[in-house]
């Protein structure tokens, strides 16, 4: 049985999406040792033509999450597992998925975040799991 390179590119960003999401909601941290594994695979894929983008898109992917989110880390609004997981999901995604998939991000964590204060009957700077909305932005952008 052969599986298709959008297939097996579902797979992988499903899989490291729902892992990272509950890890995070469970630890607030998303392991190192995941988004490594996500960012090899990714690459992986790309080199092997296995995947749905080639090696350039793939780390070009990698490239622009990162970028997107480093500034979020530096200014204290997201950790560094969040920067790493959108970049090694760049390199399943590809530049054009990843700029989608953190827009949708956005607009996720944007949800949460008021549900959140909705919830506690407060609206104030609080810090929380970020991986479920990018995980929810890297999965829709697959449907892209």
């Amino acid at each position: 049985m052969v599986v298709s390179p959008q297939v097996l590119t579902a797979i992988a960003v499903a899989g490291c999406s729902v892992a990272a999401a509950a890890i995070d909601l469970r630890t607030r941290h998303v392991p190192n040792l995941l988004t490594g594994a996500t960012a090899v695979v990714g690459v992986a894929l790309a080199l092997t033509g296995a995947g749905r983008i080639g090696v350039a898109a793939s780390l070009a992917g990698c490239v622009i999450g990162l970028a997107l989110m480093l500034p979020g880390y530096l200014f204290g609004a997201t950790g560094g597992g969040d920067v790493k997981l959108l970049a090694a999901l760049g390199t399943l995604l590809g530049p054009e998925r990843v700029l989608f998939a953190t827009f949708v991000m956005a607009i996720g964590g944007g949800v949460i975040a008021l549900a959140i204060a909705a919830y506690r009957r407060r609206l104030r700077q609080e810090m929380f799991a970020y991986a479920p909305a990018i995980a929810i932005g890297a999965m829709v952008a697959l449907l892209q």
